[in-house]
């Protein structure tokens, strides 16, 4: 029975189901960052190339980026509560095995797997919650719980990461979702079950996606490792571009597709979800780019270089604040400008780093890639929701997620090929640098010319509406 509040005159008591979605959404957006700082240990036991090590990380982000663009209808079809329940399983099982992974191989798909889990998890636990409470204030304070969270989660993702790393080993930043999802999976045996319904699946479109994004990750990376213009890379290419070629012919075709093309002649939502896509393309990239640097290049333990991203992550969190007052004064557009030039200015400013930089000074340098961050994130997801109907506001939503999560996995893979080679590491990561702004630098021209400087970030496109998906979270990264 939803919780009212006292508005309905019944229990004030936070349903069972609120606090497991909440904790679902913790490790789903943790594991985005906690795998970073233990990649060199995991590397020096199984003597893993830079590339290996790449795919420990981007096969989660990938499924995940893929198969959000399913999961809603999924969830919608089946219920929430069994998608939940489905997800948080293979989630949990799937992170078992990662700890136990006896190999490489083994790990990469077992993070695979568990990013396909989490794709289903996430917009069933925002559902969950929404039907916690027929009262739109209480509705709206546990939304508001499930999204901090996820920012929690960013904070702590790499200081997590090395403690467990430096004080148990690596194979607990995977066996710590245990009992978070075995906490979670038993507080949904209480839950009453959610109502089935009847949304359109897509196999084919979802199929191709998947198909093209992770022969375009694996090109850029084998192309960092074997060569630009080596037959591995080329033919990975080759087949992003014809299951690209597909996924567009398909959803062209689809009566309801997963992706409605038309949802781009809005261009609005075009800039908003290449904006979202370059935020997390620098961010997560980098991220990935500065684990190695620290550890590898400076000496330091996981620990340590889990607790230099901490001041970087807290003011994230603390300019998120801001940021949502910003976009309630001014609209999105000078927020979102501001955050993507103040993340690219900082980008740049990580050009004087060099292997002696004082840790204070080179603390200081992080702190604006995650100011950017913060300020940009709450105002893109207000301009892509603005940008839409209320019926497409979950569709929207979702396709801006998958953005944002195969953006980050674009990032490693790039910017990762590009410190491959250890004997060139710094000449590769100012290269990384340097790309990054310049991507931030385009999207941030995009929103100055194409996004409207009003409050609202377009005149809706009220064209083939569709059923909505569940709402991304407005959170850091």
């Amino acid at each position: 029975m939803p919780d009212t509040g006292a508005a309905g005159g019944r229990s004030r008591r936070i349903p069972p189901t609120v606090p497991a979605a909440c904790l679902a959404f913790f490790v789903i957006t943790l594991d985005t960052t906690v795998v970073n700082v233990a990649l060199p240990s995991i590397g020096r036991q199984w003597d893993g190339q830079v590339s290996a090590l790449q795919w420990v990380v981007t096969a989660y982000t990938l499924f995940f980026a893929a198969l959000l663009l399913s999961a809603g209808a999924v969830s919608d079809r089946i219920g929430a509560s069994r998608a939940f329940m489905i997800g948080l399983s293979v989630f949990t099982v799937t992170s078992a095995l990662c700890g136990l992974a006896p190999n490489l191989t083994v790990l990469i798909v077992a993070r695979a797997l568990q990013g396909a889990g989490a794709a289903v998890m996430m917009p069933a636990s925002l559902a969950l919650v929404r039907q916690a409470y027929d009262s739109p204030a209480r509705r709206a304070r546990g939304i508001a719980l499930w999204t901090a969270g996820g920012g929690a989660a960013v904070a702590a993702g790499p200081v997590v990461g090395g403690a467990l790393t430096t004080g148990l080993g690596w194979r607990w930043i995977f066996f710590v979702n245990l009992p978070v999802g075995v906490v979670a999976l038993v507080a949904m045996r209480r839950a009453p079950r959610s109502a089935r319904g009847t949304s359109p699946m897509d196999p084919a479109g979802q199929v191709t996606a998947v198909l093209a994004l992770v022969a375009l990750v694996f090109a850029v990376i084998t192309g960092g490792s074997d060569g630009w213009t080596g037959p591995m890379t080329i033919g990975g290419f080759l087949v992003a571009v014809l299951a690209g070629s597909a996924f567009l012919v398909i959803e062209a075709r689809s009566s309801d597709p997963a992706v409605p093309l038309a949802l781009f002649r809005n261009r609005a939502v075009a800039v908003c979800t290449s904006v979202g896509l370059a935020l997390n393309f620098g961010y997560y990239g980098l991220v990935f780019v500065f684990t190695i640097f620290f550890q590898e290049h400076r000496g330091a333990s996981a620990l340590t270089a889990g607790l230099m991203f901490l001041p970087m992550t807290a003011f994230t969190i603390l300019v998120n604040l801001l940021a949502g007052r910003l976009t309630n004064r001014y609209g999105p557009r000078l927020p979102l400008i501001l955050g993507q030039v103040v993340q690219a200015v900082g980008i740049l400013g990580l050009l004087l780093v060099h292997e002696d930089t004082p840790t204070p000074l080179l603390l200081s340098l992080l702190v604006p890639l995650g100011i950017g961050g913060g300020l940009a994130v709450p105002p893109l997801t207000a301009a892509m929701l603005e940008s839409v109907p209320p019926e497409r506001a979950g569709l929207a939503s979702g396709v801006l997620s998958a953005a944002r999560q195969f953006g980050g996995a674009v990032g490693v893979a790039l910017l990762g090929a590009l410190i491959a080679d250890s004997a060139h590491f710094m000449t590769g990561m100012r290269i990384s640098l340097i790309i990054a702004a310049a991507v931030l630098v385009a999207t941030t021209l995009g929103v100055a010319l194409f996004l409207p400087g009003n409050d609202k970030a377009a005149t809706p496109d009220r064209r083939s509406p569709r059923r909505g998906r569940a709402v991304d979270p407005v959170r850091p990264g």
